[in-house]
């Protein structure tokens, strides 16, 4: 028997703190696995065509080796630049609690610029724990750019719409990441069936790209897990053939990584060879989707799988297959497949086509968290979202944005039908997305890491002067394809940023016409308004004050429910809110009244449908709150009715807040919350219509009366986001003039 209890709690605690290291370390290693399935497919696939986009239009007039090492030159040092250096070593580190892509770093802005977009924001908000901002010292710099945009709203709103180009062409980028990696993939047949038809490639092509977004409905998580082992194959496979390639033909070519040749091909090319960067830049296809498929994993994840397999893998397939080409000018169009031996051509084909397709996963999930993130911050109609993951809470996938690329993916495919063309559109939307994160970047490490200015500079004049390289020598290939990612972007961001202003003015409507509580309470006898039996619960989308549509359900039908709740959803500027934090109840009006205030809070990739057990967490937080007020009530005479709300006493619910079991007596109201829960539940919706005033201008109305009206009648209700009972609902019709 041990005689000494502490020295049993120590190695008891010791092996269970080993067991948790052990247990992390297998968790990261796993996700580094998966990630692999997830992430680094559009990455791993672009040895497909990289060599045979650069060298197509006139620069195939030069193919001799000092070309062919330039071209390695440029693609070592911009993937080694680019992909390691700026993505792997500095902009994943400046994550949102976890999330990245475009709309993390701007919602990073957000909290520490005060740039915040979304309304209803409030004190209590930067009170959370994902809110909080470490405490430094503020520069100079720093303090000048806060304030400049505090001063200028205008510059705000064009900030905006700069980071909703980025991410609009980050969703181009969905459309054609999946025609490209599958095209370039399937057409390699051609190179052992000569005589197959251009048509049936197309054709087999869109049968692999449906096969594959109606996998999405499963999940990343078992996607990856499907995925997963076809790119270690590829990663595997691409790294022996570029050894061997290497040992055959030119075990010299590493001379060409000196920096020497890419100014030598620029000297012999001229604006030729300026132009092939366009093809050049699509060796780093997929580093802009591993920060975005940041929520889906984890940042140490995709660190490890990229440094210790991804990178050397490609690295070596990229040397080997220029060291092919040193030997074989001939062959530079068809460079990938004829570098493979002809012993194991066939299995690496059928790996290849099943890379491309797992290569379009990275984006399409990451076109996902985009759009689940513009969502919330009220820049996209509202769409169904499902959580694939009981373990990763970034793990989504979305219905009606998975059929709509999958129709637009479809669309190019059989219109453009070549993959120099595609290439071309893609280089400009990958370079475009690029040079956005940037420029944000830029702001993080001067506004949220508080750097100095010249460090700030020096990095964005760095990268930025490689990305504008790159944007110059893709745009000039805007009539071969790079038009694609133009259109779809403008299409894209114009429909986002009107949605965004209609909502903004519907809220702007709702807070200036907010109806007075005294107003209510002293009109009640004349138009007999009486209280029936249950709770009710009118949805807003104001914080404080009485919404315009409960003043018009009084007058229209002037009954409302024994207990009454203002209950708003809205959106914080953070990834993730725990469900101790979701719930701030206040009263609205004196205590008789029987009135309250619910604000529901959600993070940026929080969903909707997680709250699955609302009522009863309501009813208990409520229960909770009268129970609890008391000490700190104090009676206030009517002229202070509407001051109280926002002065009154704020109780942050769980689940756990009030059991019967643990509390056997509740006050008299509580009961009364409790019996008007019995008589049932009533959700009250006002079903506005925004319209544009006669007196706007026709740009307005265009924009409101059509294509936000569209856009509204074409999304989801949120009563169908919040799963309301039909039985349940009550809708009031009203119509907004803005």
């Amino acid at each position: 028997m041990n005689n000494n209890p502490s020295q049993e709690n120590v190695e008891t605690e010791g092996i269970s703190s080993k067991n948790v290291k052990n247990e992390s370390y297998r968790s990261v290693l796993m996700l580094a696995y998966q990630s692999l399935g997830v992430v680094y497919g559009d990455l791993s696939t672009s040895p497909l065509y990289v060599y045979k986009t650069t060298f197509s239009g006139k620069l195939s007039l030069h193919e001799n080796d000092e070309e062919i090492y330039g071209v390695l030159s440029f693609i070592f040092w911009t993937f080694t630049l680019i992909a390691l250096f700026k993505y792997v070593f500095i902009v994943m580190s400046a994550d949102d609690n976890g999330e990245g892509g475009t709309f993390a770093l701007y919602s990073l802005l957000c909290r520490h610029a005060r740039l915040c977009i979304l309304p209803n924001q409030e004190p209590a908000d930067e009170k959370l724990s994902a809110y909080e901002m470490k405490e430094s010292l503020e520069t100079r710099p720093s303090a000048a750019l806060k304030s400049f945009f505090q001063l200028h709203p205008s510059f705000r709103k064009g900030f905006l719409v700069f980071v909703l180009f980025g991410t609009s062409m980050a969703i181009g980028d969905g459309v054609l990441t999946p025609a490209i990696s599958v095209l370039s993939a399937v057409s390699g047949v051609k190179h052992k069936i000569t005589g197959l038809h251009e048509n049936y490639v197309v054709l087999i092509s869109c049968v692999v790209l449906v096969g594959l977004f109606s996998l999405q409905h499963c999940g990343t998580h078992k996607v990856a897990f499907m995925f997963a082992p076809i790119i270690t194959t590829w990663l595997v496979s691409i790294s022996v053939i570029g050894m061997y390639n290497i040992i055959k033909w030119n075990p010299r070519i590493y001379h060409a990584l000196s920096p020497v040749y890419m100014l030598k091909f620029l000297h012999s090319t001229g604006v030729e060879g300026w132009i092939s960067l366009g093809g050049v830049v699509l060796s780093i296809t997929g580093v802009e989707a591993m920060f975005a498929d940041l929520g889906h994993f984890s940042t140490l994840s995709i660190k490890i799988a990229f440094t210790f397999l991804v990178y050397p893998s490609l690295i070596l397939a990229y040397l080997g297959e220029a060291a092919f080409l040193s030997k074989h000018h001939e062959d530079i169009q068809r460079s990938f497949y004829k570098a493979i031996p002809e012993a194991v051509f066939w299995p690496v084909f059928v790996v290849a086509t099943f890379a491309s397709v797992v290569g379009s996963q990275a984006v399409i999930s990451a076109t996902f968290s985009l759009v689940n993130q513009c969502c919330a911050l009220n820049c996209f109609p509202h769409v169904k979202t499902m959580h694939t993951s009981n373990q990763i809470c970034g793990q989504i996938y979305i219905p009606e944005v998975n059929w709509m690329l999958m129709c637009l993916c479809l669309a190019v495919t059989i219109g453009l039908r070549d993959t120099n063309m595609l290439g071309h559109a893609y280089g400009l939307a990958v370079t475009i997305v690029m040079f956005v994160s940037t420029c944000l970047m830029a702001l993080v490490i001067l506004i949220v890491w508080k750097q100095r200015l010249i460090g700030a500079i020096a990095f964005f004049m760095f990268f930025g002067s490689i990305e504008l390289l790159y944007i110059s020598a893709s745009i000039s290939k805007v009539h071969e394809g790079g038009w694609i990612p133009i259109v779809l972007s403008i299409l894209f961001m114009c429909s986002m940023y009107t949605w965004y202003y209609g909502t903004m003015k519907k809220h702007e409507y709702d807070d200036e016409n907010k109806v007075s509580m005294n107003r209510i309470l002293s009109s009640g006898p004349s138009l007999g308004i009486v209280r029936v039996p249950g709770i009710g619960l009118i949805y807003t989308n104001l914080v404080s004050g009485v919404p315009a549509v409960f003043g018009h359900f009084v007058t229209t039908l002037p009954a409302f429910h024994q207990v009454l709740v203002f209950v708003c959803i809205k959106y914080v500027q953070v990834p993730h809110i725990d469900e101790e934090h979701r719930l701030l109840i206040t009263r609205v009006g004196p205590k008789e009244c029987n009135m309250f205030r619910c604000v529901v809070r959600y993070g940026y990739r929080d969903l909707l449908q997680e709250n699955y057990d609302f009522e009863n967490r309501l009813v208990f937080s409520l229960m909770q709150y009268v129970d609890t007020e008391d000490q700190f009530w104090k009676p206030m005479t009517p002229c202070e009715y509407e001051p109280l709300e926002q002065s009154s006493y704020k109780y942050k619910a769980t689940d756990t807040a009030v059991d019967d079991r643990e509390k056997t007596t509740h006050s008299e109201e509580a009961m009364l919350i409790m019996r008007a829960k019995e008589s049932g539940v009533t959700y009250i919706f006002g079903h506005c219509s925004v319209k544009a005033k006669k007196s706007s201008s026709i740009l307005k109305k265009l924009g409101i009366d059509i294509v936000y009206a569209f856009l509204n009648q074409n999304c989801r209700e949120p009563e169908a986001l919040l799963n309301v009972p039909h039985t349940s609902l009550l809708e009031v019709g009203m119509v907004y003039y803005v």
